[in-house]
C-alpha cells in the first residue's frame, strides 16, 4: 500500500512540474508575442528616424543600442517597479523575490501585489481608452469609428473611471487607493512625452541634426515606448527573472524588424488594433486582480495570442483583398 501511494505522488509531483514548465513557457511567449506588437509604433518611428542616418549610426544603433533597450531600459524598469513597490527588500531581493522561499520576502510580495497590479492596471486601461477614442487608426470595426467620433468623452469617461475605481479602492485600503492615481498620473505623464516625442519627429525631418543627435532621441523615445510593455508585462507575471526575458527577448526580434523588414510591418494593418485590445484586457484583469480577482497565470498568455492572433488575420485577409483588387485592375 505505502509503494502504491509513494507511486502516485511521484506522478502527481512530475505533472505538477511539468505543468510549471508549461506555464513558464506560455508566460516567456506571451511577453515576448505582447512586446513585439506593442512596439510597432516605436519600430517604424525607429526606421525613419534610421534611414535619414548614416552606416556607421545604423550599426550602432543595431548593437549598443540593443544592449541599452534590453539590458538597460527592459532590464532595469521592472526591477525598479517592484523594489519601487517593496522598499524594504532591497535591490537584490526585489529582483529575486518571487523566487525565494523566505516567507518575509514572499509576504513583503503578496502584500504590495494589489497595489501594483492596479497601479499597472489603472495605467493601461486609459492608455486603450486614450487610443479608442482620440488616436488615428485602421478602424478594424465599425464601432471604432463611432466612438472616434465621439473623442471629446474621453476625459468624461477617465474621470469617472478613475473616480470610482479610488472610491472602490478606499473600502479596502488607502494606499490602494492612491496607487490607483499613480496609475493615473504615469498616464498623463508618459502620454505628454509622447506627445513632446512625436513633435520631435517632425523637428528631425525637418533639421540637419548630426547622427548622435538622432540617435540620443531614439534611446529616449525606445525608453518612452518600452514603459507600455514593462507594465503590461505585470498582468503575466510578477517575476521580475520572467519579465526580462520575455521582453529581452521581443526587443531583440524588434530590433530586427526595425532595420530589416519595418515596410513589411506596415502592411499589417491591425496589428496596432490587435496591441491596444490586449492592453486593455490586460488593464482590466490587473484591476480585477487587485480587488482579489484570481486570474490563473495561463490566462493572460491565452487572451495576447488569440486577440493578436485574430488582428494579425484580418490584416492579412486586408492584404489579400487589396492585391485581389490590384491584379483586376
Amino acid at each position: 500500500m505505502p509503494c502504491i501511494i509513494y507511486k502516485y505522488l511521484s506522478i502527481y509531483c512530475r505533472i505538477e512540474i511539468i505543468m510549471d514548465i508549461i506555464s513558464i513557457i506560455l508566460v516567456v511567449l506571451g511577453l515576448c508575442v505582447f512586446e513585439i506588437v506593442s512596439s510597432v509604433d516605436n519600430a517604424v518611428v525607429n526606421a525613419d528616424v534610421l534611414a535619414t542616418m548614416g552606416k556607421k549610426a545604423r550599426r550602432w544603433f543595431l548593437v549598443w543600442g540593443i544592449f541599452i533597450a534590453v539590458f538597460v531600459v527592459r532590464g532595469l524598469l521592472p526591477w525598479f517597479i517592484v523594489w519601487l513597490a517593496n522598499p524594504a527588500l532591497g535591490p537584490i531581493s526585489a529582483l529575486t523575490a518571487t523566487f525565494s522561499n523566505d516567507p518575509a520576502i514572499l509576504e513583503s510580495v503578496e502584500r504590495t501585489a494589489p497595489m501594483l497590479l492596479l497601479a499597472g492596471g489603472m495605467f493601461l486601461v486609459l492608455l486603450f481608452s486614450h487610443w479608442l477614442f482620440l488616436e488615428e487608426k485602421a478602424f478594424g470595426f465599425k464601432f471604432e469609428k463611432y466612438i472616434s467620433s465621439k473623442g471629446f468623452w474621453f476625459f468624461a469617461l477617465t474621470s469617472v473611471i478613475s473616480s470610482t475605481v479610488v472610491w472602490l479602492a478606499l473600502k479596502q485600503d488607502p494606499i490602494l487607493a492612491f496607487a490607483s492615481t499613480i496609475g493615473t498620473t504615469a498616464f498623463f505623464v508618459i502620454y505628454g512625452f509622447k506627445e513632446q516625442a512625436a513633435k520631435a519627429e517632425e523637428n528631425l525631418k525637418n533639421q540637419h541634426l548630426s547622427d548622435i543627435s538622432k540617435l540620443l532621441y531614439l534611446e529616449v523615445l525606445d525608453a518612452t515606448f518600452s514603459i507600455d510593455g514593462v507594465v503590461g508585462a505585470f498582468a503575466f507575471t510578477l517575476s521580475v527573472p520572467l519579465i526580462i526575458l520575455g521582453n529581452s527577448f521581443g526587443a531583440i526580434i524588434v530590433r530586427q524588424f526595425t532595420i530589416k523588414g519595418v515596410d513589411k510591418i506596415r502592411k499589417y494593418l491591425y496589428l496596432k488594433n490587435g496591441a491596444m485590445y490586449s492592453i486593455g484586457v490586460l488593464g482590466t484583469l490587473m484591476v480585477l486582480e487587485s480587488f482579489g480577482l484570481d486570474v490563473p497565470s495561463y490566462v493572460s498568455p491565452l487572451i495576447t495570442f488569440s486577440v493578436i492572433g485574430f488582428f494579425l488575420w484580418k490584416s492579412v485577409k486586408h492584404i489579400k483583398a487589396e492585391q485581389k483588387a490590384g491584379s483586376l485592375a
